[in-house]
Parts: structure tokens; sequence; C-alpha cells
């Protein structure tokens, strides 16, 4: 009398096929998840960004504050492997990031208020006199990382150290410091070809043509932000440059 599931045909293949279809939903419900967060953190800096750009009796709030900074500074001094960095190496490591970025003149504070208007203005205002290994670390995070500088800074400091120690000890920093004169003035004779011509270099980052289209630089930023979010394991520089290319064409 009634269903006896013992006595079910098929039972062994239709668990399996339940089986991989609920994995896959799981698998696809994390994705999910993840992109959400990124979405509410983007959407939280941008109604920090407003916020800070409306007229206010008591003066527009800064977008970073001292306090922060020193947030910051104090949890990348008690991760593993600070005690390996030294505050040379993270400012050549901030030269180099600025140099190999587009324009290559610009400055730091010029680089994020392109992202994010006030955001570079901000950062160094927090900073202001201070000139030790934390505040160049948080500026060298900023350097490397971008408008999401914050998030990893607030988030996963032991990964910002161990990047910057990556970065700083691959020499790449230090052979900066090293160029020699005639080293220099080659480089400079390339910044200025590359200043001269920055919309076809920065075309170039998102593998596209001089002439591209409009539609077609927007098309290839989405698929390269895609390929090397963080979140999903990509380069936090070549994030960083990609974003920072599609900002210099859209301008």
């Amino acid at each position: 009398m009634g269903f006896d599931p013992r006595h079910w045909s098929g039972r062994d293949r239709s668990e399996q096929r339940v089986t991989s279809n609920v994995e896959a939903l799981l698998a696809e419900n994390d994705a999910l998840r993840r992109e959400v967060a990124r979405l509410t953190r983007e959407l939280d800096l941008a109604r920090r960004w407003r916020s800070s750009r409306e007229p206010s009796s008591g003066g527009a709030p800064m977008l970073i504050r001292p306090a922060q900074v020193e947030v910051w500074g104090d949890a990348l001094a008690g991760q593993a492997g600070w005690s390996a960095l030294r505050q040379s190496g993270l400012k050549a490591l901030v030269d180099q990031l600025n140099r190999d970025s587009f324009p290559a003149q610009l400055t730091l504070q010029q680089r994020l208020d392109r992202l994010v208007p006030g955001l570079g203005k901000d950062l160094m205002a927090a900073i202001g006199s201070r000139s030790n290994k934390k505040t160049a670390a948080v500026l060298a995070a900023f350097a490397l990382y971008g408008v999401r500088a914050s998030e990893w800074l607030d988030e996963d400091p032991r990964r910002v150290v161990a990047d910057l120690r990556q970065r700083v000890g691959s020499g790449a920093a230090s052979g900066r410091e090293r160029r020699t004169r005639s080293d220099r003035r080659r480089s400079d004779r390339v910044d200025h070809q590359m200043h001269r011509d920055s919309r076809a270099a920065a075309l170039a980052v998102l593998g596209l043509n001089p002439g591209a289209s409009q539609d077609a630089i927007k098309t290839a930023f989405r698929q390269l932000v895609k390929q090397h979010h963080p979140d999903v394991g990509g380069s936090p520089e070549d994030f960083l440059r990609v974003s920072e290319a599609y900002q210099q064409l859209i301008h």
C-alpha cells in the first residue's frame, strides 16, 4: 500500500542528476553572492562620493579621514612580513606604478582624482605631513589597488602586505632607483612619446587599434574587467591599468 521509494526504478540515475544540478546551483549562487557584494561596495563608494560633493553647512565630508589612515597603518604593521618592507622601497614602488600608469606624468593624487573626483585630494589631506613607513604603505596600497584600496585595507591587510612585499621584492622598484643617467634620459623620451600618444597607448591596453569606437572601448573594458578583477583571482595591477586606460579614453 502506498508508494515505497525502495521499489522505484532508476533511483540511482535520478540521484546523480539531482546532485549535479544542486552543485551547479550552489556554485551559481556563490558567484551571485560575490557579485552582489562587489556591487554593494561600489555603490557604497559612489554614495560616499556623491555625498561628499553635495554642499552642506559643515562642509563636504572627506572620503578618507586621518583616523582611517592611522587604523590602516596599524593594521598593516601587525601583519606577517611587515618588517621586511622599507619606507624607501614603498616610495619607489609608488613612483614606479605612477610611471607605468596612463598618462605616465600624473601623480598618485591626480590618478585617484581622475577615477573618483576628490579621492586623491582627500587621501593626501588625511595623511598630511606625516611621513613614515605606515603612511608610505597606505599610499603604495592606493597606487597598487586604486579606488579599491580602502576595501582591501579594511578587509584583508594581510594580503595587502603580501602584495606589497611581492612588488617591492621583485626588484622593479629598486631597479628604478639604480637607473643610470642614460637610462633616465631614455626613459624620459619614452614617457614623452607616451604623453604625445596617450590615447593610442590606452587603446593598446584594452587590446584595440587607433580609431576604435566608443562602443568597442566599452565592450573591451567590460571584458577585461571581468578577466582581471581581483575578486575572481585577477591581478590588482592589471585591473588598475585597465581602469585607468578606460578613464583616459572616456575623458
